[in-house]
């Protein structure tokens, strides 16, 4: 079997697992707790906390241990967002009282944005995005100028589609006129160096990175206030109630470190795979159409429509094959509807419900595997479209 579905989950990586042994095990304390089984426990989950600060480029007092993306994004827009209102204990300034985002969003941030403008009145406005999935600075600015946002909000670099936002200019865009930046780095944070970015406030998530699902971080700059979003016991400095997972934030850690690592070993090659396959693949099935953008995309992810099919049976005819991979954001698996995504690229609706989603792990596969690869996919098409 191949797995090509790394955007939606990879495999936990032993190193990971071998560093987390021990909080799972001897190392079992409460990290609250006042005694030395507990102080061993917090003594790890700081040494956690300081690796995650250095690859967000943050403080260690930034950085707030989640249970994944969707949480960290929920944290992030709304707790920002909440923070900013007027009826906010210490909000200052004028009323702030809506959020810019695009419509290719992860649906933790859509909706989020979607909740508060049901629930406390805050207006959203939605960037267009061109034919790439790429958002323009100049759209931001122009829509920055009534001075009432209260946050801007976007991913890094989109998981069905593997574009990556030319963030920096963005970021740039909103804080001169005061704003601030929410980066959804889920998908990015394993191929894209997330210390320079400069955002307000940062999400991971361990699962993409080789780590067991349920463990994920928010970082927030300490100027930026925010609204907690669980309330209890005041771990996590306030900001997000509930005991810390240490051994999952260890694993975190560990995950991070050895993506860093690989990122300079092999991305390069990952990607010139990835373009190998793209390639193979566009002369292999005459019907089949790159998404996304092809400069400034993730070095591991190629995604196509393939008109004239249904991407769902390609997708079993790749896995009879031996060639797993997916239609596109695993949270929306399931649903017979259209990729809104692939609509805000405005890709027509029936075409939008063929597509197949690749994503590679971060060491590239032996040499003329690409050419294969595609010769299988080739086939699978076939025998969709054959009478």
């Amino acid at each position: 079997m191949l797995y090509l579905d790394h955007a939606a989950t990879s495999p936990v990586r032993p190193e990971v697992l071998e560093a987390m042994r021990p909080y799972l095990t001897g190392v079992f304390g409460n990290p609250s707790s006042h005694h030395r089984v507990g102080e061993a426990a917090a003594e790890a989950l700081e040494w956690a906390r300081g690796r995650v600060a250095a690859a967000l480029g943050m403080r260690a007092n930034d950085v707030i241990f989640t249970s994944g993306g969707t949480e960290s994004n929920n944290l992030a827009v709304k707790g920002i967002v909440l923070a900013a209102l007027p009826h906010a204990s210490g909000a200052e300034g004028p009323a702030r009282r809506s959020i810019v985002t695009t419509p290719i969003e992860h649906e933790s941030l859509l909706e989020s944005a979607a909740y508060l403008h049901r629930f406390h009145d805050v207006s959203v406005t939605i960037l267009p995005v061109d034919a790439h999935g790429r958002a323009s600075p100049k759209d931001l600015a122009e829509a920055l100028e009534s001075k009432d946002a209260a946050l801007v909000t976007f991913g890094h670099a989109n998981n069905e589609v593997g574009t990556v936002q030319d963030a920096e200019s963005l970021i740039a865009v909103a804080q001169e006129r005061g704003v601030p930046v929410h980066v959804d780095a889920v998908q990015s944070a394993g191929w894209l160096p997330l210390d320079a970015l400069g955002a307000d406030a940062i999400s991971i998530a361990g699962h993409k990175l080789g780590t067991p699902k349920g463990i994920g971080a928010l970082g927030v700059r300490s100027r930026v206030p925010l609204e907690p979003l669980l309330h209890g016991g005041g771990q996590e400095r306030g900001r997000r109630s509930g005991t810390e997972n240490v051994a999952g934030a260890v694993g975190l850690a560990t995950a991070l470190d050895l993506v860093a690592v690989e990122r300079a070993q092999h991305a390069g090659a990952v990607a010139a795979q990835t373009s190998e396959f793209i390639a193979a693949v566009r002369e292999a099935v005459p019907q089949a159409s790159l998404t996304g953008s092809a400069d400034h995309r993730l070095p591991n992810l190629a995604s196509f429509t393939f008109a004239g099919t249904s991407g769902e049976a390609v997708l079993l005819e790749l896995e009879r094959r031996g060639v797993i991979s997916s239609s596109g954001s695993a949270c929306a698996a399931g649903s017979d509807e259209p990729s809104p995504v692939l609509l805000a690229l405005g890709i027509p609706a029936t075409t939008a419900q063929t597509s197949v989603r690749f994503t590679f792990a971060r060491t590239p596969l032996p040499a003329g595997s690409a050419t294969h690869l595609a010769s299988l996919v080739a086939a699978a098409v076939a025998a969709v479209v054959s009478p």
